[in-house]
């Protein structure tokens, strides 16, 4: 892809992608029928990028939402407790695409029916203290949270998932963050 990112999976498909196979494999299907084949087919491979990306970490991983609501944009989080980034792969929104960016940040962008979502994922440091990380979050729940913020707390995913697939993502720069 020409912006940097590396898909994982995503749901927003074109038949046009797919046509040519599934026309060949099913010959006695109508479009109609290869279409929702062409979503069960992708279905399953969620599963099998759940499986390759079975990846635990020492700490919980933190979502860092920037929420398209009915009444705005808003910034918001969750945490996933379990620290493993195969439970990161779980949307409730209609269109999902799951992808590293160029800066080696795992991201998804989740449209639903009033409008995107743009996520975050980003596990925390170790040796970080529940102090700071209160304090980050408390920052994302007022808006006033900056990447700085964020970086200082917590470390990108895109090196654990660029180990699975074998795709390149540019070295992180090592930065010196005075202890607080």
């Amino acid at each position: 892809m020409n912006d940097g990112r590396h898909v994982i999976w995503s749901n927003d498909l074109d038949y046009d992608d797919w046509k040519d196979d599934l026309e060949e494999q099913y010959p006695e299907l109508s479009e109609n029928e290869r279409i929702v084949l062409m979503y069960e087919i992708n279905g399953d491979y969620l599963d099998d990028e759940r499986s390759n990306l079975d990846i635990q970490l020492s700490r919980p991983i933190l979502v860092v939402g920037d929420l398209g609501l009915w009444n705005g944009r808003r910034m918001g989080y969750k945490e996933i407790q379990s620290g493993n980034i195969r439970d990161c792969l779980y949307s409730d929104t209609d269109y999902v695409t799951w992808f590293v960016d160029r800066n080696g940040d795992f991201r998804c962008d989740a449209i639903h029916h009033d409008g995107t979502n743009h996520y975050l994922y980003r596990v925390y440091k170790d040796g970080i203290s529940e102090t700071q990380i209160d304090n980050l979050k408390e920052k994302i729940y007022y808006g006033k949270a900056t990447r700085a913020d964020i970086v200082r707390v917590t470390r990108r995913l895109g090196d654990d998932i660029a180990k699975v697939y074998g795709f390149p993502i540019p070295r992180q720069r090592q930065t010196a963050v005075p202890e607080r």
